[in-house]
């Protein structure tokens, strides 16, 4: 998958966060060239059962799928697993101890203890052989994503947890921890975001962020962060269609 082969050679990867519960709106996202699409489950309508076959969309595509599960919980990060994501990501981490829960939710033993059960579409309904369905599964992408001015303070310690893929941040969130809610690139949210940036690389820990904009994204990209999450898809749709009427008005 493009996704894997492109930050194994040390490329940002870059797909938008889905709102949408259609998955021809997935498939035609992953058609036009995203590496990946964050469904978020956090946000929006989306369910786990409709969530599926937006799993399936994504794959049909080579698109990376990852889920948004709605808080940092075993039950919420199996089931997103369980339904074939190859990723997840957890928010509102903010010490190491919220880490950890997150990957022993994710990973099967040893590395973890996440509930298991063959007769789910992960391990094609019980047809794959059990012992490659528990070692691949342990591929899966944990991404955790930082909130709070108490995750800047322990960002060491939870940069330390093993079988964490990425370090998420949230600009917004960010912002509103430094107590400038939505300024995005006020200079006291810039400066931490590329502190965190910086101690996550000096520990080889690969680092994502939101970006809503394409001249941020291309700034992010050049400072050296992996993933990056452009936009919303319905932000994305309504903003081409403003452009089009604009241009025919």
């Amino acid at each position: 998958m493009r996704f894997i082969n492109k930050l194994d050679k040390g490329q940002s990867v870059i797909g938008p966060f889905s709102k949408t519960s259609d998955p021809s709106m997935i498939e035609a996202m992953g058609f036009a060239g995203f590496d990946f699409i964050i469904i978020d489950l956090e946000h929006g309508p989306n369910s786990i059962l409709n969530a599926q076959n937006l799993v399936r969309a994504a794959q049909l595509t080579g698109t990376f799928p990852i889920i948004r599960v709605p808080e940092n919980g075993a039950i919420h990060i199996g089931k997103a697993l369980d339904i074939g994501a190859m990723g997840v990501q957890v928010p509102q981490i903010t010490i190491a101890e919220d880490a950890m829960l997150a990957v022993k939710a994710a990973k099967f033993g040893p590395i973890g203890m996440r509930g298991v059960c063959r007769f789910v579409r992960a391990a094609e309904y019980s047809n794959k052989n059990r012992f490659e369905y528990f070692s691949q599964s342990n591929e899966t992408y944990v991404i955790l994503q930082l909130e709070g001015a108490e995750a800047i303070v322990n960002i060491e310690e939870i940069i330390n947890v093993e079988h964490v893929n990425i370090i998420f941040l949230g600009p917004y969130d960010l912002s509103q921890a430094m107590g400038v809610p939505g300024q995005i690139n006020h200079p006291l949210v810039l400066e931490k975001i590329e502190f965190i940036i910086t101690e996550c690389k000096s520990k080889g820990k690969k680092t994502g962020i939101f970006t809503d904009n394409v001249e941020d994204a291309l700034r992010w990209k050049q400072f050296g962060i992996d993933y990056i999450s452009y936009s919303v898809d319905v932000g994305i749709i309504q903003e081409a269609c403003k452009n089009i009427i604009s241009k025919l008005m």
